[in-house]
């Protein structure tokens, strides 16, 4: 294979997708010289075949808003790839979402769930409908009109989504809902589900939680430990919460936290109480983030910024694509930052990557680091499929072994020779032989 070849017929063929080409040039270049090493996977195309998506549906979402104006949306569902197990990946909800974005974030996803050590295929979905500004009706009804197509394409052996920026507990509500009544089947068809109608316990909090089990290990590496360290936090929506949630458990201080308007920063650190605040502010109230320093005295706005100029030990960005860029990476090293652990799919762009990585911080990628989330969707199907529900202590413990095995896989397939442990490289890699060996195995299809 030779990497830049393929990029190059990619963006040929699929022009004006930079998210997607950006994904897959970042494997691409981290599993060459593995992928090398088996001539039998260019015999039959593997990385072309692995690269393009199963398939891809597309289709209009038509729905009455609160004034009874008949508003239009496109909606996507990208199955990419199912080598090791039934479809599965959110849904997003948010006025970015273009066919790139999504094709980017199935990509990812194929290798996340890969790493999980559960039996999970690739998939993403959702619209460039914002929920942000609508009343609870208008959710409902567009969420609704949204499943009258996307139900056709999935099931719990099939095509299993889940929530993603936009889609929380009440959107996957309606959309099971609006599920159920068009098949007729209530099965374990959406991850995210209510306690009361067979949902898991930790769902909410596994992708903050397992952010920072792996941020963990990685420090471990190092003789280091989260007691005591200060952390920026980007976002302010449920994998940030529960980020800072998990870093406020284990010992450290979280000094920031944002939304799309700007930054907050807190001399004091975010502690439990003003956490509460935040969350009440975010889930309730949806309101904005210069609130919290509107509520409390010392704490400095930044509008129209992110906060990676401040000072801390650890930057964990959890908000959305490509939010680290170059300077504000070389920012971060020269602040004394000695680790970065992603709660996003792909915040860093790939000259942040390269810098982290030149100055030999602790970096991991999204798809290792954040994979704690549809670890959980997986042992949530696990228990629909069972007809069971877990204990909190049962499942919490199964996403910490997880996010420990994620993290022993990108050690073994990272290493490099003078010690460093590239985890990039790593969680490609490891995420990459797990699907390559399925599809050799399940012949040319």
């Amino acid at each position: 294979m030779d990497a830049k070849k393929v990029l190059e017929n990619l963006k040929q063929r699929f022009p004006n997708e930079p998210e997607y080409h950006q994904a897959v040039e970042e494997v691409l270049g981290t599993i060459e010289e593995e992928y090398n090493k088996h001539p039998e996977f260019d015999k039959v195309n593997l990385i072309e075949r692995l690269c393009i998506p199963d398939r891809v549906y597309q289709f209009r979402v038509t729905w009455m808003d609160d004034n009874g104006n008949i508003q239009t949306n496109m909606g996507y569902r990208i199955q990419h790839n199912n080598a090791i197990g039934p479809y599965k990946g959110g849904i997003r909800f948010h006025k970015s979402v273009n066919l790139g974005i999504l094709k980017f974030l199935a990509f990812e996803q194929t290798f996340k769930n890969s790493l999980t050590t559960l039996p999970m295929g690739g998939a993403k979905g959702g619209s460039d409908f914002s929920p942000r500004g609508k009343s609870a009706a208008e959710v409902m009804r567009f969420c609704q009109a949204f499943m009258l197509e996307l139900h056709r394409h999935v099931g719990p052996e099939l095509d299993v989504p889940a929530g993603d920026i936009g889609v929380g507990g009440r959107e996957v509500g309606y959309m099971f809902g609006m599920y159920k009544k068009l098949t007729r089947d209530f099965s374990g068809t959406f991850t995210g589900k209510g306690l009361e109608f067979g949902g898991s316990l930790v769902r909410p909090e596994a992708t903050g939680y397992g952010n920072i089990y792996f941020l963990v290990e990685m420090l471990k590496t190092r003789g280091e430990t989260l007691e005591g360290k200060k952390v920026l936090v980007s976002g302010s929506g449920n994998v940030a919460q529960y980020t800072a949630e998990k870093i406020l458990q284990l010992g450290g201080k979280v000094m920031t936290m944002s939304d799309s308007d700007g930054y907050v920063y807190d001399p004091d650190g975010i502690d439990r109480e003003k956490l509460d605040y935040i969350m009440e502010l975010k889930n309730l109230y949806r309101g904005r983030i210069r609130e919290y320093a509107e509520q409390y005295p010392g704490v400095k706005y930044v509008a129209g910024a992110r906060p990676w100029g401040e000072k801390a030990d650890i930057a964990t960005p959890c908000a959305t694509q490509n939010e680290i860029n170059g300077d504000d990476a070389r920012k971060l090293i020269a602040n004394g930052v000695i680790a970065v652990s992603e709660g996003a799919n792909m915040p860093s762009t790939p000259e942040a990557v390269k810098v982290f990585q030149e100055a030999k911080i602790l970096y991991t990628p999204g798809k290792a680091s954040n994979a704690g989330g549809v670890s959980v969707s997986g042992l949530e199907m696990t228990q629909n499929a069972q007809h069971l529900a877990w204990s909190a202590e049962e499942v919490d413990a199964k996403l910490h072994w997880i996010m420990e095995s994620i993290h022993a896989a990108c050690v073994k397939y990272g290493t490099e020779p003078d010690g460093y442990i590239n985890y990039v490289k790593g969680a490609n890699i490891a995420g990459f032989m797990k699907v390559a060996k399925a599809m050799m195995a399940q012949g040319i299809v």
